[in-house]
C-alpha cells in the first residue's frame, strides 16, 4: 500500500535559528516556526490559536537559514514528519515530533516581519535571493 509523509508549513520564526555541527562536521539548524489559526466560535467571538513547529534543516540549507533567517521572519517549509525517541534526566522515554525540511523558502525581506507569499525572498537551497528582481523580469506583457 502506498503512503505519503509530506508537510508544508508557512509561519513566523519564534526565535533565531540554532546552528550546530554533527561530529563529522555536517551542519544542522533547528527552527521554531509558529502558525496561526483563527475562527469564529458559536457566539460569534473571534478565537485564535498558535501552533509551534520544530523544524530540522541539514547541510548547506542549514547554514543559509542561520545566515538569512531571524526571529519574526516568515518562512515556507516543505518536508516530512519524523518522531525521535530520547530519554530525559530521570531516564524516562520521551518523544519529539519534528519536521525534517527538504526545502526552506524565505518570505519577505531580511528586515524580519515576513510578508505574503510572493513578496520576494529566497530559497535556502540555493542561497539568498532577496532584493529587487533582475531587470526585465517585471516587464511581463500581461
Amino acid at each position: 500500500m502506498a503512503s505519503l509523509n509530506k508537510v508544508m508549513v508557512l509561519g513566523n520564526l519564534g526565535q533565531d535559528p540554532e546552528l550546530r555541527h554533527t561530529a563529522n562536521g555536517k551542519a544542522v539548524t533547528t527552527l521554531r516556526l509558529a502558525t496561526n489559526e483563527s475562527w469564529l466560535d458559536a457566539s460569534g467571538q473571534r478565537q485564535e490559536r498558535t501552533e509551534w513547529h520544530s523544524v530540522v534543516v541539514w547541510g548547506k540549507q542549514a547554514e543559509n537559514c542561520k545566515q538569512y533567517l531571524s526571529k519574526g521572519r516568515t518562512a515556507f517549509v516543505e518536508g516530512r514528519l519524523q518522531t525521535r525517541k530520547w530519554q530525559d534526566q530521570n531516564g524516562n522515554d520521551r518523544y519529539s515530533t519534528e519536521i525534517v525540511a527538504d526545502r526552506v523558502q524565505f518570505i519577505g525581506g531580511p528586515g524580519g516581519g515576513g510578508g505574503r507569499s510572493g513578496d520576494g525572498g529566497g530559497s535556502a537551497g540555493g542561497g539568498y535571493e532577496g532584493g529587487p528582481p533582475p531587470p526585465g523580469e517585471d516587464d511581463i506583457p500581461f
